[in-house]
């Protein structure tokens, strides 16, 4: 397996050349994207079971390092949706020390996978499976907003698991509140309406239009809500729940650096209690890291197509590495790549990792400087932006073309989906995995055919004394049944085999040709090949099998057979 042998993060590229009117286009970007990233950040973290700090640091650090030594030009690295389910159920089980650590380990898995140049087999993962789960978080993402959106009374955590989640949410409806179930409604109507054309629809045009639609692309309908939704709150005195209210507010400062290991009652370190604690973490770690990479990579795959680019994905998986082992030090949560804010960093004119620098730059001094007024925000205008983050998240139309695919594509990405929402993402995306493999070998050894042919008729042979057999496709372990049919009908005097349309053997493959042989052997019938391709001579020379069948039985084509038949 091959290791990665340079460090090339893209700002190493882009240094040479990078001018003041460069810098300008990222500084623009990156003011942007740290306008969006705000109310995502916080969103994310109290919907991960997390204080709304965790988020905001983590876009900080986690998006200054993804950045740095990103593989691409342009991610933006941060909180994601995606991991909401995930982190919930960690926190849930486990505490925040315990996501701390499984954090680092996903660091480590995904540094290694990058190191170990494992980039390009996310590409293989079916997308079925990917769009199964995304779906599925989509949709956990969306239920677990309703006690905000609705502004319910439930005491202690909500469950993280589906049916447990379902029947606290039925048991607290009579408790709902209609002034934060109003204040829900109306941000999530602003956010909708702003994305569409309002321009048009207000009947403006020329230069009123233009301007608006700037301003519509500069500043995103979360912060609209967002504001509008504070300041009704505070002026009507409405009685809903707010940051201040549950989490007291947002720290003015730095975050405070913290050992993410687990220690004992006294605050000694243990190696056994470590080693318990990351055996128990594994699973979650390996979901982490594995989410991680396919939501980075696709995200960057989605940049390369709007910017002609093509990113670096062993890179991106270092940094996305790096990143994931620094912030658990600073009380952050799980961070890879982001389409929404790389999207709208592409759109604000970013021509650099400097933007997502930026972002991460500028959201410190929100901190710093803001931070006591993140204490009014309502709780029920953070649920209404999830929920719209869910709808979008989800890819929907799916359900309604699987009609056109095949039945494993359907039952593959419905297995994975309802596994997600049921059971859990891990369960899911192994089961969908499998699944994709078995319908995978399948295919493949339906392809993989014998086609017994006649000999030319001047060979002047009964046909019954020598059998000839055109292979064709892959000889593999789920595609060698035809051979066991050979070696129940074995012919008075010889066995042709035709490899031309053989692509590849392996190991499962030269050991039933091998047992072929044997059975030959022992009836003393000889079987010629020829046709043989570049990686079956290799596999077959590897295992000594063309060593046993015979330099004479060796041959270039069929007339080759003829000669050594009549010799």
């Amino acid at each position: 397996m091959k290791v990665m042998t340079r460090f090339n993060p893209k700002i190493y590229e882009i240094m040479r050349g990078y001018n003041s009117e460069r810098f300008v286009k990222d500084l623009g970007a990156g003011l942007t994207v740290a306008v969006v990233a705000l109310p995502l950040a916080m969103a994310f973290a109290i919907a991960s079971g997390l204080k709304p700090e965790s988020g905001i640091f983590t876009a900080i650090i986690a998006g200054f390092l993804i950045s740095l030594f990103s593989g691409s030009r342009v991610q933006v690295g941060g909180p994601a949706g995606a991991f909401i389910v995930i982190v919930y159920g960690i926190v849930e089980k486990y505490g925040v020390s315990g996501l701390l650590l499984a954090t680092l380990m996903s660091g480590g898995i995904l540094w290694m996978m990058g190191f170990f140049r494992m980039g390009v087999l996310v590409k293989f993962i079916p997308v079925a499976v990917i769009i199964g789960f995304t779906n599925g978080i989509a949709v956990l993402i969306g239920i677990s907003q309703i006690k905000d959106f609705l502004g319910l009374d439930i005491e202690g955590k909500v469950p993280a698991e589906f049916f447990g989640l379902l029947e606290t949410l039925w048991q607290a409806l009579p408790t709902w509140n209609p002034a934060a179930f109003f204040i829900a409604l109306l941000s999530l109507a602003i956010i909708i309406g702003w994305q569409l054309r309002v321009p048009t629809k207000l009947g403006l045009n020329g230069e009123r239009a233009s301007a608006l639609n700037r301003i519509r692309a500069s500043i995103p309908g979360s912060i609209i809500a967002l504001v509008v939704a504070t300041v009704l709150v505070q002026v009507l005195g409405l009685n809903v729940a707010t940051i201040g209210s549950r989490f007291g507010g947002i720290p003015q400062g730095l975050p405070s650096f913290t050992i993410p290991l687990p220690m004992q009652a006294d605050g000694s370190f243990s190696m056994a209690l470590l080693w318990s604690a990351m055996k128990g973490l594994a699973a979650p770690a390996v979901t982490l890291a594995v989410l991680g990479a396919i939501e980075s990579l696709l995200c960057a795959r989605v940049a390369d197509n709007m910017i002609r680019d093509k990113h670096d994905p062993n890179q991106e998986l270092l940094s996305q590495g790096f990143a994931n082992m620094v912030v658990p030090f600073f009380g952050g949560m799980p961070a890879t790549g982001t389409i929404a804010r790389t999207v709208t960093n592409i759109k604000n004119g970013s021509t650099s990792p400097i933007s997502g620098m930026i972002h991460a730059v500028v959201l410190l001094i929100v901190v710093l400087v803001a931070a006591p007024l993140a204490q009014y925000i309502p709780l029920a205008a953070l649920s209404a932006i999830l929920m719209f983050v869910a709808w979008n998240m989800g890819e929907w139309r799916e359900f309604a073309r699987l009609k056109t695919y095949r039945i494993p594509y359907r039952v593959t990405l419905l297995a994975v989906f309802i596994l997600t929402v049921v059971v859990d993402l891990t369960a899911a995306v192994e089961v969908g995995i499998l699944a994709a493999c078995f319908t995978f070998i399948y295919r493949i050894s339906s392809l993989s055919t014998e086609d017994k042919f006649d000999l030319p008729a001047d060979w002047r042979i009964n046909p019954e004394d020598i059998h000839a057999y055109r292979l064709s496709g892959a000889l593999f372990f789920g595609a060698v049944k035809f051979i066991e049919q050979m070696q129940a009908d074995i012919p008075k005097r010889a066995l042709i085999l035709d490899f031309s349309g053989v692509i590849y053997i392996d190991s499962s493959g030269a050991e039933s040709l091998n047992e072929l042989m044997e059975t030959y052997h022992d009836k003393h019938v000889p079987i010629y090949v020829y046709g043989l391709r570049q990686q079956p001579v290799e596999m077959l020379t590897r295992v000594g099998w063309l060593k046993k069948l015979g330099e004479g039985n060796f041959c270039q084509n069929l007339e080759d057979v003829r000669v050594q038949l009549q010799s």
